[in-house]
């Protein structure tokens, strides 16, 4: 991955890590509100986030940004109903949507609901391109996406050895990832690579063996899907921890 991609801001604890990135979220926010009246962001799920999600719901965070410009969107979906305890929507809604006064009709959920998944994927694909108003062959252009990485390299539902990775044309896939026996509802890099801003959040010493092979190892997405992540003409930001960032040889400079 290129230097000019390594733009990593590390923090000691994880309360710094998150506070530091609801500051960094609620900046783009602002920005966006202010140049287009609304600021479009796709959530990530996972126990970082859901941290984060809380901590934008609470003072002081809460009172900073005027929630009912913000249009909501999922950047991945399991393949489970919106109640189920694995739903990512069910997170964000219990963690951020319900405790800050947010316009209903401006979130915009996976019908993970559906048998499957494949369907699924083609309605939200819809759903982006009327809610953006893109047709074919343009892309809808997010303010902000959020992610995360799993210990294997996965970025969204992009999981090693998935095609998803690799889409050209697609802007939500519906891959079967083996290693859970099920299918997942994401965003291919098609759309995550058009956002004007992506940022990563990543926590903890169980990350930092793939973080240095992501930034500092040979390019190969279809094992880490994590470096197919790059914005053609946005910004690509790091927040991770210091426990994440242990063996990352370029800040040891």
């Amino acid at each position: 991955m290129p230097d000019a991609q390594r733009d990593i801001h590390v923090y000691p604890t994880t309360p710094a890590l998150l506070e530091a990135t609801a500051q960094h979220l609620l900046d783009h926010a602002r920005l966006a509100i202010a140049a287009r009246n609304s600021f479009t962001i796709a959530l990530a799920g996972g126990s970082t986030p859901k941290g984060l999600y809380a901590m934008l719901a609470a003072l002081p965070f809460r009172s900073q940004l005027d929630w009912t410009k913000v249009r909501f969107f999922w950047g991945d979906e399991r393949h489970v109903p919106p109640d189920h305890a694995d739903s990512n929507y069910r997170m964000a809604h219990e963690a951020l949507l319900s405790r800050v006064p947010v316009s209903m009709a401006h979130v915009h959920r996976v019908p993970s609901e559906l048998p499957d998944a494949q369907t699924a994927a083609d309605r939200y694909e819809a759903v982006l391109r009327e809610q953006f108003d893109v047709a074919e062959p343009d892309i809808p252009r997010f303010d902000f996406i959020l992610l995360g990485m799993g210990p294997d390299g996965h970025t969204a539902s992009l999981f090693p050895g998935t095609r998803a990775v690799q889409a050209t044309s697609r802007l939500v896939a519906a891959p079967w990832v083996e290693k859970f026996q099920t299918s997942r509802i994401t965003f291919t890099p098609v759309l995550l690579n058009h956002a004007r801003q992506v940022t990563f959040l990543i926590c903890g010493h169980a990350k930092a063996e793939t973080l240095h092979a992501v930034l500092e190892g040979p390019f190969q997405p279809d094992v880490l899907p994590a470096q197919i992540i790059g914005p053609r003409d946005g910004t690509l930001t790091w927040f991770v921890d210091l426990e994440a960032s242990g063996a990352l040889t370029f800040l040891q400079q």
